[in-house]
């Protein structure tokens, strides 16, 4: 018997390429069949197991990964147009899109927002966070999803420990801008956790030679300052309010009820004064700024 020859080789690439485009036809026409009547379709994917999808890949995962991910992009246009409200097939497709092709960030970051939109979109920012922490998880250097994983915390689930957190983890990564770490440490304020804002905070102006950067971290730390010394005497005025019917008209009042040491001033040195329901609040005159909500990098106001 004679062995293969080198003339042989080509003819069995190309049965190979023949049945790799057998396979693809194959797929083709069952997403085809699912996704062609989006008014009144209830049926769910044919092939929603990526593991089926691969072996009929045939080592193709990335060609066939670009054909779901046109699918899912046309389904989520198509429910848009329609103003519908079922966006039933949207995860299985950006599912089985980024299982064959890990690396496809285009689709964890584009998938995340049709998966989230309330308005425009599925509205199911659990399955967006869902898709975002598998692709962190399948590229963790990319500092991008980390942001919009902050981005659904924040914005749209009001969790500001785990956006602060989000923030700060992507800001750790190569390549990240300074944002990261700066909405990181402004997030974690606005969530009540003074202390890892403060931290975040120290970090900046110890560690940037930027005098602009360094500037804006003393504010916020006298900021923080502020809001912690805000906190304590508003618990004191609520004591204050238990013991004697009424809340304190001011910080001297405390001091001579015996429930202050002496009166406190704000990093500035302006003492802090009360309103009628006895929250404190800085010195009218104090130079010390409390920050709102920070905003996002390129977010609409």
């Amino acid at each position: 018997m004679s062995s293969p020859g080198p003339h042989r080789v080509p003819w069995a690439s190309l049965g190979a390429i023949v049945l790799l485009l057998g396979a693809i036809a194959v797929l083709q026409g069952r997403i085809d069949a699912q996704t062609a009547d989006f008014a009144t379709e209830k049926e769910e994917l044919l092939l929603s197991s990526p593991g089926a999808i691969q072996k009929l890949s045939l080592g193709y995962d990335a060609l066939v990964a670009d054909i779901y991910w046109t699918r899912a992009v046309q389904y989520y246009g198509s429910q848009v147009e329609k103003r519908s409200q079922d966006f039933h097939l949207l995860w299985p497709l950006l599912d089985v899109t980024t299982t064959l092709d890990p690396k496809f960030i285009v689709a964890y970051r584009f998938g995340a927002i049709f998966l989230s939109e309330p308005s425009a979109g599925a509205n199911r920012t659990d399955l967006a966070v869902k898709l975002v922490k598998k692709g962190i998880a399948a590229n963790p250097d990319n500092w991008h999803l980390d942001g919009d994983l902050g981005f659904l915390y924040y914005w749209r689930m009001k969790d500001y420990p785990d956006a602060a957190n989000a923030y700060l983890e992507g800001s750790k990564k190569p390549g990240a801008p300074l944002w990261m770490k700066l909405m990181a440490a402004r997030v974690a304020q606005m969530g009540g956790s003074i202390e890892t804002s403060e931290m975040i905070w120290s970090e900046l102006y110890n560690s940037t030679q930027d005098p602009n950067v360094r500037k804006k971290a003393a504010q916020e730390l006298e900021a923080l300052k502020a809001q912690d010394d805000e906190q304590h005497l508003d618990e004191v005025a609520a004591d204050y309010h238990k013991r004697f019917g009424r809340y304190p008209a001011s910080a001297e009042e405390l001091r001579a009820a015996g429930m202050l040491p002496g009166i406190p001033v704000d990093p500035e040195g302006y003492s802090y004064v009360f309103g009628p329901d006895g929250k404190s609040a800085l010195n009218p005159n104090s130079p010390i700024v409390i920050p709102g909500p920070p905003e996002l990098p390129g977010a609409s106001k």
